[in-house]
Order: C-alpha cells, then structure tokens, then sequence
C-alpha cells in the first residue's frame, strides 16, 4: 500500500462523481494529506439502491483529515458546473487537479441501445469530461500543481472492445480522447493530463450491478486506483509526467509495490481476477 507523504496538503481537488466508488475512494486518499475535496456529484438525496450522498462523503472527507465542499452537480448540465467551480474557487482560493470519474455505462450491442442511453453515456463521459476540465481551465494555469486525471482507458483499437458495446465504447474513449488532446494543448500551461486505468475489475456499485455479487472474489478494492492516482498527482513538475494512458498496478510497480493480495477485495481466493474492459492481455492477474 502507498503512505501518504503530505505533498497535497492544501491542495484542491475538483472530483466528479466523488460520492462513492474510485472517486470517494480517491478523495478519501488526498484527504489524508490534508487536501480541500470538492465532492461534484449528482446524489444530494440517499439513493434506493446506491450507497452514500455527497454529504455522507464529506463527512467521511473531513473525518480523513481534509476540508470538503459537497456540491450538486450533473455534469450534463453546463451552468451546475459553472456555478461548483466557482464556489470552489472561492473557497479554496484556486483549483489544482481535476479527477474526470464521473462515468455511465451500458453494455448494450446496437440494436438494443436507445439513444436515451446512448445521449447519457456520450454526455457524462465525453462531454462531461470536457465540461468539467474547460471550466476548471482558468484555475489549473494559475496553479503550481496542475493536473488533469480521467478514469478512462487505453485507446485500443480493436476491435472486440467495440463489437459488443459500440456506444459505451465511443463515449469512453472520448474521455481518453481528451487526454491525448489536452496534454499536448496544455503541456505548454505546466498543466499534466492523463489517464488512469484499473487492470483489473473493482468491487464498485457499479460492477455489482454489473457483475452480480459473485464479482466481489475476482475484483480489486477501490483503494489500488486512489493509491495510483496519488502517485501519478504527487509528481512534480506536474507536466513531466503527461498524456499517458496508465494502469493502475503498473503505476504502483514504479513505486515499489510488488504485493497486491492487500488491494484483494477477497485475498483468499486463487482463481485468475477478472480483467477490466479495454485490456488484450488476457493472462491471468
């Protein structure tokens, strides 16, 4: 597991989709150093099915050690977005990294994809990304610790990734688009962009639903990505490391970590654990 060293205390973290999952866990990761979490999700109200509000989550924030600003956000919506990003600008004084989590999904061939769900997924993922990181623009140039962070994949191009969800796909890969794109338009604003990509699946709401319950045994533990995203946000200069498409065990490997059974949602369990979508390598994990 990564310590925390203190290098974002004092930093401001803008995170989608921060209520629960990788983003909450993410949070939770800087928090410890004392940074300032903007929790940007839609969830105010408890959910039926899902756990947790943007307020349980800053609760949880400023329990870990850091300062927290629950805001409703939709990130469909352009003036919500608006209006968080100034609030956290001034109550935080700036902006320093961006976390792009906010995510939603649909397996769906085409015959079976509406295009409600096709406008939601291409909306949140894509076009959130690139709301969220335009707005926060102005904020990450004035900061000495500038970084853009999209939980997005790899841009492969084969084609088994887009056979049987095309419109997931497209509207994943525009958050990795983004990456490709910022990173080189911004590299000259010292502002870092990349990508971060789990290798293997994790336990979230999200996979459950997914997944079914029997996903708990082969998935990794939301912890391994916060414990990447660290890495990959500690490094200074914060353009030295920049338009990558990382994974979240590669990441840790660079940092010395070589025992991952921690990470194991269920460290007694032999079987190979399930491989994430977007990864050919097919090898057991």
């Amino acid at each position: 597991m990564i310590q925390n060293t203190g290098k974002l205390a004092g930093k401001t973290l803008f995170i989608t989709g921060a209520s629960r999952g990788i983003g909450k866990a993410i949070a939770l990761k800087a928090a410890r150093d004392g940074a300032n979490i903007v929790v940007a999700a839609k969830t105010a109200d408890p959910h039926p099915k899902l756990p947790g509000t943007i307020y349980t989550a800053a609760e949880e924030i400023e329990k870990a050690g850091g300062k927290a600003l629950p805001c409703v956000v939709d990130v469909r919506d352009e003036l919500a977005v608006r209006a968080a990003v100034k609030q956290a600008a001034e109550k935080f004084g700036g902006i320093d990294i961006v976390i792009n989590n906010a995510s939603a999904i649909s397996l769906t061939p085409t015959g079976l994809t509406d295009m409600k769900r096709y406008d939601l997924m291409n909306q949140i993922n894509a076009r959130g990304t690139f709301l969220v990181s335009k707005e926060c623009l102005p904020y990450l140039e004035k900061s000495q610790h500038a970084h853009i962070l999209n939980i997005s994949p790899p841009l492969n191009m084969n084609p088994k990734w887009f056979a049987n969800h095309v419109a997931y796909t497209i509207a994943k890969y525009g958050m990795s688009m983004c990456v490709l794109g910022m990173a080189k338009e911004f590299k000259t604003k010292n502002i870092a962009v990349n990508a971060l990509w789990p290798r293997t699946a994790i336990h979230t709401t999200a996979m459950k639903m997914l997944a079914g319950d029997s996903s708990f045994r082969v998935s990794r533990k939301p912890e391994i990505m916060a414990d990447a995203a660290y890495v990959i946000l500690c490094r200074t200069p914060s353009p030295a490391i920049t338009g990558k498409f990382l994974i979240d065990d590669e990441v840790l490997k660079g940092s010395g970590i070589k025992d991952f059974k921690p990470y194991a949602c269920d460290p007694t369990n032999t079987e190979p654990l399930m491989t994430d979508f977007f990864l050919d390598d097919d090898s057991p994990v």
